[in-house]
């Protein structure tokens, strides 16, 4: 029963593939919306980021990698920090990018493994469920190019691969989401990363002062330079 959880699953997830009507598209985007803002994300940048950037004594600049539609962009920008953090989106979706620059970021269309940025472009460099979705030799190059345009920091949130995870999300999950996004999102936590897997990813990407830590909702956060 628990054999599926000992290593990450590699089936591609049809968001991936593209494999879904625009109309399921558009739920899974609201849905997700409502599930990263409830079970995870914003809370694990929040304690992962905001006293960071909080301590700093000049205006920090932050580049999400695989941004979507900018969604942890503005929840950083809602922390009110002074000086206001220069906020800045890569993203592939053309979409997506236009979404971004409509919350007033900045944005740019790119792919997140050959960057568009001089080396130490951006203080910090974040992404948020992007990791999962590579192969590991994928996530390793994302991670060392991340690493290069960082100045001071890396920030990685992903999933914790665990069954507490899988069958609360699949129990909780077929009471309020379509069979796209139960589906999917079942995928993404087996797909997901036990914290020794994710650090040796970070040590494999030559990233330094590795740090994992696990927050709420079966999330890990990696964080090095």
């Amino acid at each position: 029963m628990f054999g599926r959880f000992k290593q990450r699953s590699y089936q591609l997830e049809r968001l991936d593939t593209g494999d879904y009507t625009p109309a399921e598209y558009a739920k899974w985007q609201r849905e997700m919306k409502v599930i990263h803002r409830i079970f995870g994300e914003s809370r694990a940048l929040r304690n992962s980021l905001l006293h960071e950037i909080t301590t700093a004594d000049y205006r920090v600049s932050i580049l999400d990698v695989g941004a979507g539609s900018g969604e942890l962009l503005n929840t950083i920008s809602e922390w009110k920090v002074e000086p206001e953090p220069y906020l800045a989106g890569a993203e592939l979706n053309t979409e997506a990018v236009k979404s971004i620059c409509e919350r007033g970021f900045a944005s740019i269309q790119c792919n997140a493994l050959r960057l568009p940025f001089v080396d130490d472009g951006f203080d910090y460099v974040i992404c948020s469920l992007i990791l999962h979705h590579l192969t590991d030799k994928k996530a390793i190059e994302l991670l060392s190019e991340m690493k290069r345009v960082a100045r001071k920091s890396v920030i990685v949130i992903d999933l914790h691969r665990s069954p507490v995870a899988y069958y609360f999300y699949r129990c909780l999950g077929k009471l309020f989401l379509q069979n796209f996004t139960l589906e999917d999102g079942s995928l993404s936590i087996l797909r997901g990363f036990k914290p020794v897997e994710l650090e040796d990813l970070a040590f494999k990407a030559g990233m330094t002062e590795i740090s994992i830590r696990r927050s709420a909702a079966y999330r890990l956060v990696l964080s090095g330079r």
